[in-house]
């Protein structure tokens, strides 16, 4: 069993706010497989520092309306 992460994400509102951008298409963009994208989308996988920074260039805002992240206490740092 996976344990979900503390990020959580906007990928998918992005996506459709932009074009309803396919997962294929984001993951071609950011040099990922569309399965990997779908791992993100679902909080299955953090992804790297360098592919995060990636997601947010491409819908072209800061990583924080990309990514949220919750501590163990439930509370947004």
């Amino acid at each position: 069993m996976v344990k979900p992460t503390g990020i959580t994400n906007r990928i998918r509102i992005l996506r459709f706010e932009h074009a309803e951008m396919t997962q294929a298409e984001l993951a071609r963009r950011i040099g990922v497989t569309r399965q990997t994208v779908i791992a993100i989308e679902k909080g299955r996988y953090s992804p790297s520092l360098e592919t995060a920074f990636r997601i947010a260039r491409v819908f072209a805002v800061p990583l924080e309306q990309v990514f949220q992240w919750t501590d163990e206490e439930g509370t947004t740092p």
